[in-house]
């Protein structure tokens, strides 16, 4: 089978996975009216077909940076929805001790560097880990999730001059979702494209249809291909549109309802079963998967809940990591 094509199998597959995103923040949602959550709950709606589609050609060496707006990176990535939740709850199961709340969720275990509340922030420490491999003669890659917005940040820049000066195993993903917050791409980038920004840091540059899963699956699949191979860093822009507001909460004033609704046309979920129905999967199967999945999220955000509240009297465990007391610092050059 060539680079980027697809099993009816593997789409199977990549549409329960985007459907158990979904319902997982269509679930966080309804927490957050609850009163349950413990910080901004940033859905990821609309975008699922980029973190599905991305991890279709990952392994387990593989590196993932998050972002805010990262909860489909880390289901995608393969994280636990009880964990996820208790950590939106603030529970002491979850995550980080219920201490890092919906932005910060990170298992090292399966690969998630750690979503990241600063806007560009992970992008340097996705930088690092992808030096850390190319060092240590790792055979995985690093993937850097990143909004629209972040692509103006220093970070941004600094991290791709970084990348191509040392031919590093990074891909770069833009989920340029038309919005950093509420100011459009269009009032804040000069560029047409965020991909066009490649050039001037000597790699290649794509932008690709962030809704379609095959376009999606097929372009980071190249991308990967050509990161493993030692070539070097890329740079993917994938063109979305988060359906719901930046935060639940959110009084969407600047963009309109017309919109809105012709995105909604565009629905990577609903593009998905409309690629399974050509393939001869009838809607009555993809229904009964989805109505599983909710189910399953359902029960998850239920085991969450009953999870326990943190102690107070633990509110600063954690903080350090008590190994490095026993490390000897060198200094890099010798006196």
């Amino acid at each position: 089978m060539e680079t980027g094509s697809l099993t009816k199998e593997q789409l199977l597959d990549m549409y329960s996975k985007m459907v158990k995103i979904r319902e997982f923040e269509n679930q966080a949602i309804e927490l957050a009216k609850m009163n349950l959550t413990r910080a901004a709950v940033h859905t990821y709606n609309g975008e699922e077909a980029i973190a599905v589609g991305v991890y279709a050609s990952l392994t387990e060496k593989d590196c993932i940076s998050s972002t805010h707006r990262g909860h489909g990176h880390c289901i995608a990535k393969g994280a636990d929805p009880v964990r996820m939740f208790a950590e939106l709850m603030a529970r002491e199961n979850g995550y980080c001790k219920g201490k890092g709340g919906s932005m910060h969720i990170a298992d090292q275990k399966i690969g998630i560097l750690g979503a990241n509340g600063i806007v560009g922030g992970g992008i340097p420490i996705a930088t690092g880990a992808a030096l850390a491999m190319r060092l240590q003669k790792e055979e995985g890659i690093v993937v850097c999730f990143f909004g629209d917005g972040a692509s103006n940040e220093g970070s941004f820049h600094e991290s791709l001059n970084f990348a191509s000066i040392f031919k590093l195993p990074i891909v770069f993903v833009c989920e340029n979702n038309q919005y950093g917050i509420s100011t459009h791409v269009s009032k804040s980038t000069s560029a047409e494209h965020i991909s066009d920004r490649a050039i001037g840091y000597h790699m290649p540059g794509r932008t690709v249809d962030g809704n379609d899963i095959k376009a999606v699956y097929k372009e980071f699949a190249e991308a990967a291909e050509y990161a493993r191979a030692g070539k070097g860093p890329v740079l993917l822009e994938m063109e979305t549109y988060r359906l719901s507001g930046h935060y639940y909460g959110d009084n969407e004033n600047y963009r309109t309802r017309e919109e809105v609704t012709s995105w909604r046309l565009k629905d990577p979920i609903k593009r998905c079963r409309e690629y399974l129905s050509e393939e001869g999967v009838d809607q009555e199967q993809m229904d009964a998967m989805s109505r599983k999945i909710k189910e399953e999220i359902l029960a998850a955000s239920a085991e969450a809940e009953r999870g326990p509240i943190p102690d107070p009297a633990n509110l600063e465990d954690d903080l350090y990591d008590d190994s490095f007391a026993e490390i000897k610092w060198k200094p890099w050059i010798k006196q």
